[in-house]
């Protein structure tokens, strides 16, 4: 996995799925608070004056000159939870963003949030 500094060089490129489909731009990273490693990207999707943010894994992601390309499908993420664009992901929100990619869900140490904004 890259560093979560160099991801947010990525801010306001492509993310593409697997089948080099584009589904948005990198908007931030979240990264998983018991490791500080990059967890979640937020993904700007919509149409103009609609946009929103939907969360995407980044485990697997790889970076190409021009887009991050994640391992899932534009429809998935395009159907993941999201937040408004000046939102935030509120913590009772987390389980929701982990168990629509299928991945297991803990809190963070002593019930802290288990992501966070960089």
């Amino acid at each position: 996995m890259f560093p979560a500094e160099n991801l947010r060089d990525w801010r306001g490129e492509n993310v593409i799925d697997p089948d080099d489909d584009k589904i948005g731009d990198l908007e931030a990273v979240y990264v998983d608070t018991t490791t500080d490693e990059p967890a979640f990207a937020t993904v700007r999707v919509g149409m103009i004056g609609r946009h929103r943010l939907v969360f995407v894994p980044l485990a697997g992601a790889t970076v190409t000159p021009k887009a991050v390309r994640v391992r899932y499908e534009k429809k998935l993420v395009g159907a993941a939870p999201s937040i408004d664009m000046d939102g935030e992901l509120e913590a009772g929100a987390e389980p929701a963003v982990f168990a629509h990619y299928g991945l297991p869900y803990q809190p963070g140490l002593t019930g802290a949030r288990r992501l966070a904004r960089r």
